[in-house]
């Protein structure tokens, strides 16, 4: 890149400027910067819900090698608002690439920045804390007007106190059968029928997750996130999951608590996954705070204060559940051996659980799959215990 003259700035809210190479589509991108230490996925990163709003800083270096398909993708869209990476976009070397990961993101509207020192943004963000970030992809350096953009990245609004997972969130109710994927057939698989009717409450859901709750054996009915209690009810779930999402859970809360303490009163079975971790935990009469950097990529050691071994797990989080928020009905279950925040809970009487990272591993890797099938142990106790045939 020695040869090419810069056409791309990336601004902080605090006035530190990078410049580099455009990427993506031409134009801006504005929202909270973030980075992810993950060394594959970034086609399901870019495209999962919980990065709406957000421009990921990509530590590793080969971004692009694997190209893009139609497959690996999280949700029906992409998500983050933008992106940035050290080199230059790579060829793609992967037999089931259909389509260069530049041009996919011109065609999803994507702008991003190359040529950057991703480690001293990273650092930048570990000593600084997340903040706003503006980037903008012109035809040439003289064409950027650094006054507008301080303009617009101290427009943006901050994460703290915005609720997102409305915004995210289907707006109606549907079913899924799609299961894992077939490399021989190079196609999902679909099922035929589970045991379990499970109710997945929308904040943001990722693909990977209603996936593996397919393959452990559940039949799913996805809701919107302001799904009441009472409709939930009615459509008589032996289990209910909360979803991952965007944004502050304790925003969301406003309207997603009262549903989900009628949920756990009711006895019905329920599991939480990041954001769905939160929002329990919230309802629980817990607090959640922001935390400084996040937790975000697909090597992060979680332990399991009930097995009392470490799982490396795939997160995707800016806030965190306080640990002296925690009541007598609270038990915590998994800590982060990052910095010792919390990675779960369960209720003390309840059949009401969640964890903070992403056991669906996507990407990531498949430690915390377990979870999904205590999820199923949990609803066959409840099933045999109403004196019900799982």
């Amino acid at each position: 890149m020695t040869d090419k003259k810069h056409n791309a700035a990336l601004l902080f809210a605090d006035g530190t400027v990078f410049l580099g190479y455009g990427i993506g589509a031409k134009g801006f991108a504005e929202g909270e910067v973030c980075f992810n230490t993950s060394i594959t996925g970034y086609q399901e990163t870019l495209t999962d819900p919980s990065y709406f709003k957000q421009i990921i800083n990509f530590t590793f270096p080969h971004i692009g090698n694997v190209g893009t398909n139609a497959d690996d993708v999280e949700s029906g869209k992409v998500y983050a608002t933008g992106l940035i990476t050290g080199v230059d976009i790579t060829e793609p070397s992967s037999y089931r690439s259909t389509e260069h990961f530049d041009k996919w993101l011109q065609k999803n509207n994507i702008t991003g920045i190359t040529g950057v020192d991703t480690r001293a943004i990273t650092l930048h963000i570990r000593d600084k804390g997340a903040q706003n970030v503006v980037i903008q992809h012109a035809d040439s350096i003289e064409q950027i007007n650094f006054s507008e953009l301080k303009k617009r990245v101290d427009a943006v609004p901050n994460m703290e106190g915005t609720e997102l997972a409305a915004l995210v969130s289907s707006n109606k109710k549907y079913s899924w059968n799609e299961s894992q994927f077939d490399f021989e057939a190079n196609k999902y698989t679909k099922s035929t029928g589970g045991k379990f009717n499970v109710v997945a409450i929308d904040y943001g859901i990722k693909r990977n997750i209603l996936r593996n709750l397919i393959q452990v054996g559940c039949n799913l009915t996805i809701v919107p996130a302001k799904t009441t209690a009472e409709e939930i009810l009615a459509l008589n779930p032996d289990g209910i999951f909360l979803s991952n999402g965007p944004g502050d859970p304790a925003a969301t809360g406003s309207y997603a608590l009262t549903t989900i303490q009628k949920l756990v009163e009711s006895d019905t079975p329920v599991f939480g996954i990041c954001l769905g971790h939160q929002l329990l935990a919230l309802a629980l009469g817990c607090k959640t705070t922001k935390m400084k950097q996040g937790h975000r990529g697909a090597n992060q050691p979680v332990k399991n204060l009930e097995s009392n071994k470490v799982e490396i797990t795939s997160q995707n989080h800016g806030f965190v559940v306080t640990r002296e928020s925690m009541g007598a009905n609270v038990v915590e279950t998994h800590i982060s051996l990052f910095d010792g925040t919390n990675e779960g809970i369960k209720h003390k009487t309840k059949d009401a659980f969640s964890v903070q990272h992403h056991p669906e591993a996507s990407p990531g890797p498949t430690d915390s799959f377990y979870l999904f099938e205590q999820f199923i142990a949990v609803m066959e106790k409840r099933k045999a215990k109403n004196g019900k045939a799982a």
